[in-house]
Parts: C-alpha cells; sequence; structure tokens
C-alpha cells in the first residue's frame, strides 16, 4: 500500500468514528441537523451547539462538524457515487446513513455551488472573458521592414468586485511561453481531481 493510501485509509477510519456520533441524534432530528450543517458550508448560519449540548459534548460537537464538513467535501467535490459515499459513514445505522444520502442528493449542486464560490475567493482577481486578436507589424519607427506577428490579448478581470480590463501585446516567443506556462498549469489541475 502506498503512503498516500495509507494515509487515506487512516484519514477516513478517523472520519467513520466521528460520524458515529451521529448516532447520538434521534434518526428524525438528523436530517434537519444535516441541512443546517449544509446551510453553513453555504454561507449561512451554522446549527448551534447550545441546541444539542444535551446530545454531544463540547469536543463531541467540535469533531461531528469538522467530520460533516469533510464528508460533504469529498462527498460532492468528488462526485461520488452512493457507494463511495456510503463506504466514507463506515457503519453508521441505517437511519443516519439514509438521512445523510438523501441530505447529499438534495442538496449536492447547492454545495458544489459554495465549494466553488470558496476556491474562488482564494484570489481576489478572477477572469471574466477574454478576446485576442493577430495583428502584423509591417514596419516601426525602428525598422522599415518588421513582418512580426504579435498577439492583443484582453482580459476582462473582476477584482474586489471591480471589473477592469488588461491589454497584453506578445510576440511569437512570449506566446509559447505564456501556453507553456498554461499547459503545466493544467497538468497541475488534472493530477488535483
Amino acid at each position: 500500500m502506498t503512503s498516500a493510501s495509507a494515509d487515506t485509509t487512516e484519514e477516513s477510519g478517523a472520519e467513520n468514528i466521528m460520524i458515529k456520533l451521529l448516532e447520538k441524534l434521534s434518526p428524525a432530528e438528523c436530517p434537519k441537523l444535516l441541512h443546517r450543517f449544509v446551510d453553513g458550508l453555504c454561507g449561512r448560519s451554522y446549527p448551534r451547539r447550545v441546541e444539542y449540548s444535551e446530545v454531544w459534548s463540547l469536543t463531541e460537537w467540535g469533531e461531528l462538524m469538522n467530520s460533516l464538513a469533510q464528508l460533504f467535501r469529498v462527498a460532492v467535490g468528488r462526485m461520488s457515487k452512493d457507494q463511495e459515499v456510503q463506504d466514507l459513514l463506515g457503519d453508521l445505522d441505517s437511519a443516519h446513513r439514509d438521512a445523510t444520502l438523501q441530505c447529499v442528493h438534495a442538496r449536492r449542486e447547492e454545495i458544489r455551488q459554495a465549494l466553488v464560490d470558496r476556491t474562488n475567493e482564494i484570489s481576489s482577481t478572477q477572469l471574466q472573458d477574454f478576446n485576442w486578436q493577430i495583428k502584423l507589424a509591417l514596419s516601426s519607427d525602428k525598422l522599415s521592414s518588421l513582418n512580426t506577428p504579435l498577439l492583443n490579448l484582453s482580459l476582462d478581470l473582476k477584482e474586489n468586485g471591480i471589473q477592469r480590463a488588461v491589454n497584453i501585446e506578445m510576440n511569437k516567443e512570449e506566446l509559447h511561453t505564456l501556453i507553456s506556462a498554461l499547459e503545466a498549469a493544467n497538468k497541475v489541475v488534472l493530477q488535483l481531481k
């Protein structure tokens, strides 16, 4: 077994133990807690511990909240199938397992959008749109015959809610450098999936 898969197995084992804390809550109350937790993930208010202080200790509450966050991130972020979600839930009893699966199904798109928004917030600048043109510079004030192709790249960026345009002019070598950098970034993104 590789080190990475051993780490994943260890993490999922620890998560399964923490998810078992859900069983302390009645099956009738479980969907309410799960949906309120998803509300918190989506930017609204999380469930308050004070409402569940008779069910879980402060430590258990923190562990349960962390486990639920991990569960929803993995289940939705990795687009897990039902069987994969059930594997994440370990030996959780069927009533709580069904409530969790129903919550994942019902709120999948909302959770996905919240995860995307959270990821986008990592950078304050976001690319909204782009446009490009190729020009042929026939001459310049220094050379009478130039015949150099140039790329004009227009980027529409949104930074802290403010739209701004950036125009970049590149020659052939600069364009090749940009394409190489974008291909390398794409490889990293594909490896993360």
